[in-house]
């Protein structure tokens, strides 16, 4: 299998945000989602605290996996600084946050990883990180299970089957190999084990252009063959919708089915979904400290709503308490997390 490039290092015209908006905008798939959002509710779609800081660090990763939302990969090269990493943990003290939610790229590949691990866990504060598990086998990361372990960070990790042939064909050659070997691990340091404080989520997305099916009975079929075909015990599943941005977007469009897509997200809208959306209860800081809803309008560039403060660096409590009840910046790929049974970094939402 050739290797896949960022749309970045291949010079496509998606990697500029303006041009995904564009693309979702020019298919006319129904109602722009906050006038679909407004028809349900009195107002538009707002903030109802904060509650998860999620902090994507950077691009960088060992992976270039087909349907990556941020285009990340070897090829990539932004990567949180320790000023902004130090304006994070700074937000995380003085904010109304239990959760540090870290992400990338390979978050682990930043050189801050660690230090937003071991503050979090100072702070008292939940903390995730976000995997691919490859990582756990590549050189100079020996000792890092050890790590999480060690500070009991919770662990969101991306396993899209548990067949070969179809986590391959997403994520790269021999990543199912290296993420079954990640899995081993993790389980013989307690991670997924019955009665164990240590969480190990698996992550699961659809190949194409499909919703998941119900979470409760992927997860059982998962735990089944996983432990039955490898041994392999984890704690629970998450179901998550592919959005259309970045590359999932752009495999869309050389199939010709993005308007098929967007069209069945429309048509699945599920107004229930509303309320538990991820973006109510979240921030989302990027690598330079701009201030976002979520990482999927981190990735379009939508930021939040009024502009300013456009960063996490000198936040006052009153522009935190302003932000607790923000307007929610949406577009049509919001769809994605209403279809179904709803979709968000927390799986299903029904």
């Amino acid at each position: 299998m050739p290797p896949v490039l960022s749309l970045l290092r291949s010079g496509h015209p998606l990697a500029d945000p303006r041009q995904q908006l564009a693309q979702l905008d020019r298919v006319s798939a129904g109602l722009p989602f906050a006038a679909r959002v407004a028809g349900c509710q009195t107002g538009p779609l707002r903030a109802g605290g904060l509650d998860v800081l999620q902090v994507n660090v950077g691009r960088v990763c060992n992976q270039t996996c087909r349907h990556c939302h941020v285009d990340a990969g070897p090829d990539r090269a932004e990567s949180m600084s320790a000023e902004v990493a130090t304006a994070c943990l700074d937000l995380l003290a003085r904010g109304s946050f239990t959760t540090l939610d870290i992400t990338g790229g390979a978050p682990e590949m930043n050189p801050q990883f660690r230090r937003l691990v071991e503050r979090g866990r100072e702070l008292g504060r939940r903390v995730i990180d976000r995997c691919n598990l490859t990582i756990l086998e590549a050189p100079g990361y020996a000792d890092l299970a050890g790590f999480l372990a060690q500070h009991q960070v919770e662990v969101v990790a991306s396993l899209p089957c548990y067949l070969e042939q179809n986590v391959d064909r997403q994520r790269g050659d021999r990543v199912f190999e290296r993420s079954l070997a990640a899995l081993r691990k993790l389980n013989a340091l307690g991670y997924g084990q019955p009665g164990s404080p240590l969480t190990l989520t698996l992550v699961f997305n659809p190949g194409g252009p499909s919703l998941p099916p119900p979470q409760q009975k992927l997860e059982a079929d998962y735990r089944r063959e996983l432990r039955e075909r490898y041994g392999i015990e984890f704690t629970r599943l998450f179901t998550i919708t592919n959005m259309p941005i970045s590359r999932f977007l752009e495999d869309l469009l050389s199939q010709g089915r993005l308007e098929d897509y967007l069209q069945k997200l429309v048509q699945a809208f599920n107004p229930a979904t509303i309320g538990a959306v991820m973006c109510r209860t979240t921030m989302s800081v990027d690598w330079q400290g701009r201030l976002f809803d979520c990482d999927f309008n981190q990735m379009l560039d939508l930021p939040v709503a009024p502009a300013e403060p456009a960063t996490v660096f000198d936040l006052t409590p009153a522009d935190l308490d302003r932000l607790a009840r923000r307007p929610i910046q949406t577009a049509q790929h919001c769809y994605g997390c209403t279809a179904g049974a709803g979709s968000s970094c927390g799986g299903s939402l029904e």
